[in-house]
């Protein structure tokens, strides 16, 4: 949605927000850039809004919602508001359960390199970019298109990435149907990386053969394409280092967690500490016995995690699970029993306490601004 809005405001429009949370980095940025940002009661909506922009997060009952139905303003979903807004473009869609940002900002910072001046809207912070932005006036656009909710057949895409399909929000099987549909009527060139095989620590390898391929397929020159890769500065929370031996990612399903432990584990072989943050009730019920047995395949004598509660973003859900559920799943495996830490604070603590048993420290989950900031603050304490 951040990104959504920062692409409006640079297209000329003005925007408001609204959200439970204020005084985040990214909504300091969002206000830096002249998008009013309102608390999530219904404040920012009046007789002059045009147009409430919503995703799939915002429930009925959501006072802002409330609020654009009893003035009778026009509510459009977040995927057919940033369809709308690339539609001048030749769009490039990045679709795919894993790898989808890294290789969104990879394809736009090849392309800019190369001369083409894209418009990127990515679903992370891209250094060097206006948040998860880049504005260019030329004919492509490149955009992350997220599948969790299927909103993707919004898009009318005139070329795709595809990273890859596992079992995530819907099992691989449907992922794969989704993906193929998404697919089947692009004019252009379609880069469909499903069936490859790499090693989990090689994935950043396999976004950026991705990215090459698909800027070559555009019309760009490989030579020139693969010296631009090499000035790629990555991406915010993906494997995001702070000082010398703290790590921060945005791991938050099996397959991305694997990765990133088998990774960091090649690097560190003394061992490595990883806090992790389950994102949702929903997605740890979900996927709670793919969880442990990744766990349990990946932490090492040497390793130790940590386990924050879920991270709980309010609104109504089924609360009846957490983690106390994935370290006694994971103890009945053989894995080496986690530490429950209630807190981010008691996390910092622990392993400042244990800072000289490992290698590297690691902050990972999706949603909680606070594990990036607890990363930044371990890197300072170390």
């Amino acid at each position: 949605m951040s990104a959504l809005a920062t692409a409006l405001v640079r297209l000329g429009d003005e925007v408001t927000g609204a959200d439970r949370t204020l005084g985040t980095g990214n909504i300091r940025f969002l206000e830096s850039i002249g998008v009013r940002c309102f608390p999530d009661d219904g404040s920012g909506i009046d007789a002059s809004t045009d147009e409430v922009i919503v995703s799939t997060a915002i429930e009925d009952t959501n006072p802002g919602l409330a609020k654009a139905k009893e003035l009778g303003i026009p509510v459009t979903h977040r995927a057919k508001a940033l369809a709308r807004t690339l539609s001048p473009y030749k769009l490039v869609a990045v679709v795919g359960t894993c790898g989808k940002s890294t290789v969104t900002a990879m394809l736009g910072h090849v392309l800019a390199c190369c001369g083409r001046d894209p418009m990127c809207v990515n679903g992370a912070n891209v250094p060097g970019w206006e948040g998860a932005v880049r504005f260019g006036k030329g004919e492509f656009a490149v955009a992350e298109v997220d599948e969790s909710d299927k909103s993707l057949v919004a898009f009318s895409p005139y070329a795709a990435v595809v990273t890859n399909a596992s079992a995530d929000h819907y099992s691989k099987e449907e992922m794969d149907e989704v993906f193929d549909a998404f697919v089947k009527d692009c004019p252009g060139p379609v880069v469909d990386a499903r069936g490859e095989v790499y090693r989990p620590q090689d994935f950043n390898r396999q976004n950026a053969s991705l990215a090459i391929r698909m800027a070559v397929a555009l019309g760009c020159d490989r030579a020139e394409a693969e010296r631009a890769m090499e000035s790629f500065g990555g991406v915010e929370r993906r494997l995001q280092r702070y000082g010398t031996r703290v790590y921060d990612d945005y791991a938050h399903n099996p397959e991305k967690l694997r990765a990133m432990w088998l990774a960091l584990a090649e690097e560190h072989p003394d061992g490595i500490c990883v806090v992790w943050r389950p994102h949702g009730y929903a997605p740890l019920r979900k996927m709670m016995d793919a969880l442990a047995a990744a766990f349990a395949e990946v932490v090492r004598p040497q390793d130790r995690l940590l386990l924050l509660p879920v991270y709980d973003a309010g609104g109504t859900t089924d609360r009846s699970v957490n983690s106390g559920d994935l370290a006694r799943k994971m103890e009945a495996l053989g894995c080496a029993s986690p530490e429950l830490v209630p807190d981010l604070d008691a996390a910092y603590g622990w392993m400042l306490a244990h800072r000289g048993g490992y290698a590297a420290f690691v902050t990972a989950g999706a949603r909680d601004p606070g594990l990036p900031a607890l990363a930044s603050r371990l890197a300072a304490a170390l």
